[in-house]
């Protein structure tokens, strides 16, 4: 017979964000939303990895190195982890980070076969993501098969974007099949717009540009509280030139190496996604790496350069978009700590109202535009962890938190 028990001290929510590089993870007190727990798995797949764990008191316990030969191994070692934290032994759902949907999956959902299955039909929309994502989910599935699960898509923030900034010029029978613009890093924006709000009251007025720069890096028009345009399309290999991956790219060069090199569209994946961007100019894609070569590398100058040229045109053409521009906010690995990309790419930007105060951003200050700049550049943390656990807790909601609910077991007796 199945042992039940009663939920009624405390309960957390665990949240798991498989990233293009990373697995990072966070425990959640489920009422107050006090991330108790945060940590992140980096190296999966390569002959050393690491497991780093920090707690509520930003104390971080020394990366743990091991080989994590695949997402189940870095799952698994989150498992073992969680065997030693009787104190947030009960949880109370999973909630994971999906970066598509497809066209009928945008809102947070809890997990089923259906979906499940679902999403098995879409991985040729995301096949550098979703596999690694549905293994996640799959081995945690496994574990706690008891437990609520929930999963939150990156492409949720842009569904409201207009016909004209979400539909390619092409023949209907692909916008049916679900070949449309959807955009990525969702989680990101809304967890930025959701700081905004509470910082200020009248901010859906504002016309807003943020830019998560990183390994993967996009931007997001945002004017009346939504997304009204974005840089990337049907996947996150579009838009900006990135660290592994290509950018948007004239379709006739797409055409052409698939001419020329007799390679199949799988192999060309890889090559776009992998191969691609700025360590194909200058043989790594790691922007700390591009700028301390920088001054005695011209591969490494010259990537650099086309990032932020890039980022350059993108602003003013989403400026454009929403018929000017009220806040530039930078977030991400890169937006958030290197303030000399900020100035590359802020420079000569005079003409549309933009001017950052160099003093203020080498200091790393939340405001750094200038004080005769028409536009306040800003300086933003990102956290999709917290916003997986928000939506988490919302989705179950009505459930957790107005009843007594039950699960099979807890974390520690289950372990």
């Amino acid at each position: 017979m199945e042992k039940y028990i009663k939920l009624t001290g405390e309960q957390f929510i665990l949240v798991l964000n498989l990233g293009s590089s990373s697995l990072k993870f966070a425990i959640y007190h489920h009422k107050t939303m006090h991330r108790q727990w945060s940590g992140v798995i980096i190296g999966i797949g390569k002959s050393i990895g690491s497991m780093e764990v920090t707690d509520s008191h930003q104390y971080s316990a020394l990366p743990k190195t091991e080989h994590y030969r695949n997402i189940e191994d870095a799952g698994t070692a989150i498992i073992h982890w969680l065997k030693k934290i009787k104190k947030y032994s009960l949880i109370s759902a999973i909630g994971y980070r999906i970066v598509q949907g497809g066209a009928d999956h945008r809102i947070p959902e809890i997990v089923s076969e259906k979906l499940l299955a679902d999403l098995n039909a879409l991985i040729f929309l995301a096949p550098n993501h979703l596999p690694g994502e549905l293994s996640l989910i799959n081995t945690f599935l496994l574990e706690f098969p008891d437990l609520k699960h929930v999963v939150c898509f990156d492409t949720n923030f842009h569904k409201d974007m207009p016909d004209h900034n979400k539909y390619y010029p092409l023949p209907a029978k692909y916008k049916d099949n679900g070949l449309i613009r959807y955009g990525f890093h969702g989680l990101s924006y809304e967890y930025i717009m959701h700081k905004l709000h509470q910082q200020h009251a009248f901010i859906d007025q504002k016309k807003i540009i943020i830019a998560h720069l990183g390994n993967g890096s996009s931007m997001a028009a945002v004017t009346f509280g939504k997304g009204f345009d974005t840089t990337m399309g049907i996947s996150p290999m579009g838009g900006l030139v990135m660290s592994t991956r290509c950018g948007d790219l004239d379709p006739g060069a797409i055409l052409f190496m698939l001419k020329q090199n007799d390679i199949t569209p799988e192999e060309l994946d890889v090559k776009l996604s992998y191969e691609s961007g700025l360590i194909a100019i200058a043989g790594t894609g790691d922007m700390k790496e591009l700028l301390n070569l920088s001054g005695d590398n011209q591969q490494a100058e010259a990537a650099i350069k086309l990032y932020c040229c890039q980022a350059k045109k993108f602003i003013a053409a989403l400026a454009a978009s929403i018929g000017g521009l009220d806040i530039l906010i930078f977030t991400g690995g890169i937006g958030e700590n290197s303030p000399e990309i900020r100035e590359r790419i802020c420079g000569e930007m005079d003409f549309m109202g933009l001017k950052i105060d160099r003093c203020l951003n080498l200091r790393k200050e939340k405001v750094i535009s200038d004080q005769n700049s028409r536009v306040s550049v800003r300086v933003m943390a990102t956290n999709e962890e917290c916003m997986i656990a928000m939506h988490t807790k919302n989705i179950l909601a009505p459930v957790v938190d107005d009843e007594p609910t039950y699960s099979s077991l807890s974390i520690a007796e289950k372990l």
